[in-house]
C-alpha cells in the first residue's frame, strides 16, 4: 500500500470565460518512506493538488488516497496521517510558540507530549521562543512554527508546500536536516519548491507538472542522466551573438549553454573567441535539475503547441 496515491485526478473551475481545467488526469503513488518532490511552474496544479490531498478542496474527479484512507470518503482517518506546512503563515496572534503547539496538538487528540514539542522547539531553532507571542515573531521564526504545528502529532506523512520560500539559509539548513532526520526514520515526504538545488539534493523521485498534467515521473538520477550532459558556464558582461543567445540560459552576468559532448564545446568556445565575447570564470559541469527543469518543460510546450496544430 502506498503512503499517498493519486488516481486519475482531475479539477475543473467555472470562470466567468468557461470551464478551467486545473488538474487532468494526474496519476502517481509515493511509496512509503520516499522523498518524493513535486515540481513545476506557477499556475501548474502543485497547490491544487495538495489541497486536493489535504480535504481542502475537492477533485472534480479520480481518488486520492493516504495509507489507503480516501481523502474523501475517510476524510478524518486521512487527515490524522498528514502533516501539512502551507505558503501561507497563518498563525493565531493569541498565545505562545508552546501553547500554539499545545493546542494543535488537540486538534489531532494527542495529549501529554511535552517531550516531543521540546524536541521540535530544539530542532528547528525555537527554544528560546517557547514562551514568546506568536505576534512577536519574525516571518522566519513564525514559519518554523509552522513547520512544528505540522509535526507536533508525529504524521507519517509530511507534505511541505513551499516551506523555505523567502527564508533565510540558516532555517533552510536547519529545516532540511530535521526532515531529512525524520526521512531517515520512515517518514513519508513530499516536496514542493522553487529552489531545485534542494529538490536535486533531497529527492528520491521527481514529479513535473505542466498546465495540470504531468510530463515527466522518474527517479532523479535518471532525470539528470536522461538529459544534456554537460553544460558550459561563465561570466561575462559583453551581449552574446544571436545565434547562441538563442540557445543561452542567462541569469544576470551567468551564461549557461547546453553541449552534448567534447567537439560540441570546442565550437561554442570558438564561436565565443570569434564574436569578441570576454568570458571569466569558465566551468565545464554536469547538468543539474534545473537544466533539466527547463528542457522538459519547453518539450511538454512544444508537445502542446504541436497537438494544437494538429487539432
Amino acid at each position: 500500500m502506498p503512503a499517498v496515491s493519486f488516481q486519475n485526478v482531475s479539477k475543473t473551475y467555472d470562470t466567468p470565460r468557461g470551464a478551467f481545467r486545473a488538474l487532468d488526469g494526474v496519476s502517481f503513488d509515493i511509496e512509503r518512506g520516499e522523498f518524493f518532490g513535486l515540481l513545476g511552474p506557477n499556475g501548474a496544479g502543485k497547490t491544487t493538488l495538495i489541497s486536493i490531498l489535504a480535504g481542502l478542496s475537492r477533485a472534480s474527479g479520480g481518488q486520492v488516497t493516504v495509507l489507503g484512507h480516501d481523502v474523501v470518503g475517510d476524510y478524518a482517518s486521512a487527515r490524522k496521517q498528514l502533516g501539512i506546512v502551507p505558503q501561507e503563515l497563518v498563525f493565531d496572534p493569541f498565545f505562545s510558540v508552546r501553547e500554539t503547539l499545545r493546542i494543535q496538538s488537540g486538534y489531532f487528540g494527542v495529549k501529554n507530549n511535552d517531550d516531543w514539542i521540546d524536541e521540535l522547539l530544539t530542532e528547528l531553532g525555537l527554544a528560546d521562543k517557547a514562551q514568546s507571542n506568536m505576534r512577536q515573531l519574525s516571518g522566519g521564526m513564525k514559519r518554523r512554527v509552522l513547520v512544528a504545528q505540522a509535526l507536533v502529532h508525529r504524521p507519517p506523512v509530511i507534505v511541505l508546500d513551499e516551506p523555505t520560500a523567502g527564508v533565510d539559509v540558516e532555517l533552510r539548513q536547519t529545516l532540511w536536516q530535521f526532515i531529512a532526520k525524520l526521512n531517515r526514520q520512515g517518514h513519508t515526504v513530499l516536496l514542493t519548491t522553487h529552489y531545485l538545488e534542494e529538490a536535486e539534493a533531497l529527492c528520491h523521485r521527481i514529479a513535473m507538472l505542466k498546465r495540470g498534467r504531468i510530463v515527466a515521473l522518474d527517479r532523479t538520477a535518471n532525470l539528470l542522466a536522461g538529459t544534456a550532459s554537460t553544460m558550459l558556464r561563465f561570466k561575462t558582461d559583453d551581449v552574446l551573438p544571436a545565434a547562441l543567445a538563442a540557445h543561452a540560459r542567462v541569469t544576470g552576468r551567468i551564461v549557461q549553454l547546453k553541449a552534448h559532448d567534447a567537439a560540441e564545446i570546442e565550437t561554442l568556445l570558438a564561436a565565443l573567441r570569434q564574436s569578441g565575447v570576454r568570458v571569466e570564470e569558465l566551468e565545464i559541469g554536469r547538468a543539474d535539475l534545473e537544466d533539466v527543469f527547463i528542457e522538459i518543460m519547453q518539450g511538454a510546450e512544444f508537445e502542446a503547441a504541436a497537438q494544437g496544430v494538429a487539432a
